[in-house]
């Protein structure tokens, strides 16, 4: 293929991002784009040269013919579309969250790999600079023996009657909240970085009265390499940062022969073991679009593996885990137990 056809269903907030994304890689085409209200499809479409607009997912599928479609809606939508998609032998990358219940993504997954289908979860966070940058001091062994890993979650969005409605206002609906949709990055993150987790244990609790599902808690996760990790999440609190959504939070990693520490600006500092002064890491990144221009990288990285072959990473059957995760935390909390995954 010199070109790869994508079509694309859903017009929010956090779409705009992957559309321009998709208008920045020359080998891709944008033949389509659905949404149940015409009119933004319509803006979308004039903004990057969509020469169609359609209402109905599967009559725009049947219609193009897209080699990929991306799914960009809300997840109670995925399980339809991303089954309509593998049915007609479409592969497709689908937002996060996967489904609405790790049953539904069991489900979804036996029949996608019953299917022979190719579905790639749009989990970006992985593809931020700073953790890839991080992903290669680790494998150089840098760090010796990893003790401790520690996130917090700090974005400074979910405070007042307000929160969130100005971005993706159904946030405010979701029964399950922090973890489903937001600490699920984070897990897809210490997995992609530090391992298979084998055990969690979850203390989740609701702040703000106006949204119905929780917006802060910890989760302890025990790594199988012996490792401990903690995310600690509030989206009420902030932190230090020129834009508190850049990286979300702050992260600091702990080994035999340092620690490393990601701040809200994106910096990464190492201290070597034993000394009391740390040095800045130099890195090269891009401060563009959302988390230092991840979703394009996720996108290129899907593009180049349908062109080139290269590896693919979060096909729908290794973000299973992320899902089961998730899922044990919720199961952790509620038992007030830790929870094996193994």
């Amino acid at each position: 293929m010199d070109k790869i056809k994508v079509a694309a269903v859903g017009t929010g907030y956090f779409s705009r991002f992957q559309y321009a994304a998709w208008d920045r890689i020359p080998e891709v085409q944008l033949v389509g784009v659905c949404n149940r209200t015409l009119s933004t499809a319509e803006e979308l479409a004039d903004q990057y040269g969509i020469n169609n607009v359609y209402t109905d997912f599967r009559q725009m599928l049947e219609v193009e013919k897209p080699d990929l479609v991306d799914i960009i809606t809300p997840p109670v939508t995925h399980v339809d579309y991303v089954t309509t998609a593998v049915e007609l032998g479409i592969h497709a990358i689908c937002q996060k969250p996967f489904t609405s219940s790790v049953t539904e993504a069991r489900k979804l997954v036996a029949l996608i790999e019953a299917k022979g289908g190719k579905v790639i979860v749009h989990e970006n966070f992985r593809f931020q600079p700073w953790y890839r940058k991080i992903k290669e001091i680790l494998d150089a062994g840098s760090f010796g023996q990893l003790y401790e890993i520690s996130f917090a979650l700090r974005p400074g969005d979910g405070q007042g009657p307000s929160a969130y409605l100005d971005r993706q206002p159904y946030f405010q609906e979701m029964e399950r909240f922090l973890v489903h949709e937001t600490a699920v990055h984070l897990v897809d993150v210490f997995r992609y970085l530090f391992g298979e987790i084998g055990a969690v244990y979850a203390d989740l609790r609701r702040v703000n009265p106006v949204i119905k599902g929780e917006d802060a808690g910890i989760i302890i996760f025990d790594f199988l390499s012996g490792a401990k990790g903690l995310f600690d999440g509030n989206r009420l609190s902030d932190h230090r940062a020129d834009n508190r959504r850049l990286t979300m939070g702050e992260m600091q990693i702990e080994g035999e022969r340092g620690t490393l520490t990601l701040d809200g600006n994106g910096k990464l500092f190492w201290r070597d073991h034993g000394q009391n002064e740390g040095k800045e890491i130099s890195y090269d990144w891009i401060d563009r679009d959302f988390g230092g221009d991840c979703v394009y990288s996720l996108q290129r990285h899907v593009v180049d593996h349908l062109l080139y072959g290269t590896e693919l990473m979060n096909t729908a059957k290794e973000y299973l885990a992320n899902v089961e995760i998730a899922e044990a935390s919720y199961v952790s909390n509620e038992k007030a137990v830790k929870i094996s995954l193994r």
